[in-house]
């Protein structure tokens, strides 16, 4: 090979290693046709530990792939901003202003039917199916009274932060079969995923001869609300707990009037439990819920 060949190869390796570095300090540039205004934005690596975690179903991304925005990202979005007091994490009635997670379905580059789906830094998950964005216009909240996370209240005893995500004012929504919606309002936000809902519910929907009993849909309209949050079946729900769907089942099966008990005040079953109480169930739906995740059970005779 003639030293001028030799010379050429050399500057374009030197070149396209330059290139390589410098994608690496900046950041990495906007998948590749994305055409979403935020999905310009999306950077591969973390800048800071403000920075919001994104993945899902994504214009011009690997599915899988995890990719970041910066608070400064998302301030460049129109804000929205209201006082609100009925969120029970916040202190008092609070100013809050962000971006409307329907939004940010639309300028990330997500399919309009997809869901939202928030995970908290504890592994706690919110699900935002797409009825729900459309009723309640929940909002990732960026300030609070104005000021960013770093002065956000803390009289609670946790940081609230980087994200969260309130309501303006949460009025339940009551639908056909006579389901109440729960208020979504995760605090701890780090990361945001847009899934397809049908695949993401898949793992914990009655099937077989439970798809067809109302008490066993009424369970899952109230697990799926409450219970995904911080309970897992396979790779989908959330992690907090440690305690997986198949368990919840087993415990329904084998003392059904100790599973509603532990729902209704865990901790006078168990002292230590960190699971809040949830006094707002009657013991009709405790005993719906009990005959949902029995129905999971092999034990249990169809």
């Amino acid at each position: 090979m003639g030293a001028m060949r030799r010379a050429q190869i050399r500057a374009f390796a030197l070149a396209a290693l330059g290139t390589f570095f410098v994608s690496k300090l900046v950041g990495s540039e906007a998948p590749p046709g994305s055409t979403a205004p935020l999905a310009k934005k999306l950077r591969a690596e973390r800048t800071s530990r403000f920075d919001l975690e994104v993945s899902g179903d994504l214009e011009g991304v690997p599915l899988g792939a995890t990719w970041y925005l910066t608070r400064e990202d998302l301030l460049t979005l129109p804000q929205v901003g209201f006082m609100v007091s009925d969120d029970p994490n916040l202190p008092g009635p609070t100013r809050l202003s962000g971006v409307p997670l329907e939004n940010l379905v639309r300028d990330v580059g997500a399919p309009a039917g997809d869901m939202v789906v928030a995970i908290s830094k504890d592994q706690y998950r919110a699900n935002y199916p797409r009825d729900y964005l459309a009723e309640h216009h929940p909002l990732l909240v960026l300030e609070i009274g104005g000021l960013p996370p770093s002065g956000w209240p803390k009289d609670s005893g946790f940081d609230l932060g980087p994200y969260m995500i309130s309501h303006a004012k949460f009025t339940p929504a009551v639908d056909a079969r006579a389901h109440v919606d729960e208020a979504q309002i995760p605090w701890g936000v780090v990361r945001v995923e847009f899934r397809d809902e049908r695949l993401v519910f898949a793992a914990i929907r009655p099937s077989g001869t439970f798809a067809n009993s109302r008490s066993v849909e009424a369970g899952y309209h109230i697990a799926r609300q409450n219970c995904f949050h911080c309970h897992d079946a396979g790779d989908e729900g959330g992690k907090k707990s440690g305690v997986s769907w198949a368990a919840l089942s087993a415990i329904a099966t084998a003392s059904p009037d100790f599973f509603a008990a532990y729902v209704r005040n865990p901790k006078l079953k168990s002292p230590r439990s960190q699971m809040p109480a949830n006094p707002q169930y009657d013991d009709l739906a405790l005993d719906a819920l009990s005959a949902y995740f029995r129905s999971f059970s092999k034990a249990q005779s169809p």
